[in-house]
């Protein structure tokens, strides 16, 4: 495992680092739907990423959201997201990240999230905590829904999708001290696991936005599942996370809405 901790760190940083000194710069955007937006940083950071662990595991398999997908017969799946937050990235606003998750036998057990505008790495190995920088990390203390921050984010089919999300906002929106909507779903989770949120939940996410920030709430001492409580599933593409002690109220305020 240490090794590809080792491996997953250099290539979250060779990659987050990429795309800190092309930040601001005029941008090729091609689009997967009205309003999700993909450029040719997304690419070459995946490119990055997907080099750096086939020269050293050549037989792993991956699940990267751009372009990678590969299924060779190996214990171990890559599940990369090369650019989380790419709307904010075309736009030079600098919240951003890189995530990794490294699944063995279907089980996520090394997730990397590094965000190099902070030079922040968020870091959770399966059984053995999360840490921020070499510091370990825990989820807030926060009791009661009332006095939480929370954060979200909006699905990208939300101008033709009467599923997206509006009606939770505003039953939390009417309940919690704030809600925070920064467009990085990785960076968000982590913010849970630190922290510095109480809670997020979001709607039609991909494995690739959730891998490693989900185990890094877990192993922060937090709760992710869906939106019913239930076990949480990759493809299930809901998740709920929080600090444990307001996720039942959480539940039933979800509960409320249309999805």
């Amino acid at each position: 495992m240490e090794s590809f901790e080792l491996v997953a760190i250099m290539a979250a940083k060779k990659a987050g680092l990429l795309l800190k000194s092309r930040l601001g710069r005029k941008r090729k955007v091609t689009y997967k739907g009205a309003v999700n937006l993909v450029t040719e940083m997304d690419l070459f950071s995946e490119k990055v990423i997907v080099s750096e662990i086939r020269q050293r595991y050549p037989t792993h398999s991956f699940l990267a959201e751009e372009k990678t997908s590969t299924q060779e017969k190996s214990l171990y799946r890559w599940i990369i997201d090369p650019l989380d937050g790419t709307t904010n990235y075309t736009h030079g606003y600098p919240i951003f990240c890189v995530s990794l998750a490294l699944e063995k036998e279907g089980e996520v057990v090394l997730g990397v999230v590094y965000d190099p505008m902070r030079d922040e790495l968020f870091l959770a190995k399966k059984g053995k905590g999360a840490r921020l920088n070499g510091r370990k990390i825990h989820v807030s203390s926060t009791p009661k829904l009332a006095q939480s921050l929370l954060a979200t984010g909006f699905p990208y089919d939300l101008r033709d999708s009467p599923v997206n999300n509006f009606d939770h906002f505003r039953n939390f929106a009417l309940r919690v001290h704030a809600v925070r909507r920064a467009g990085s779903a990785a960076l968000d989770l982590c913010y849970v696991a630190a922290g510095r949120f109480d809670g997020f939940w979001e709607m039609k996410l991909a494995p690739w936005d959730m891998a490693a920030g989900n185990l890094i709430v877990t192993e922060a001492g937090g709760k992710a599942t869906d939106f019913l409580g239930r076990r949480l599933a990759l493809e299930g593409k809901q998740v709920l996370a929080s600090n444990g002690k307001i996720h039942p109220e959480m539940i039933r305020v979800l509960k409320l809405g249309r999805s």
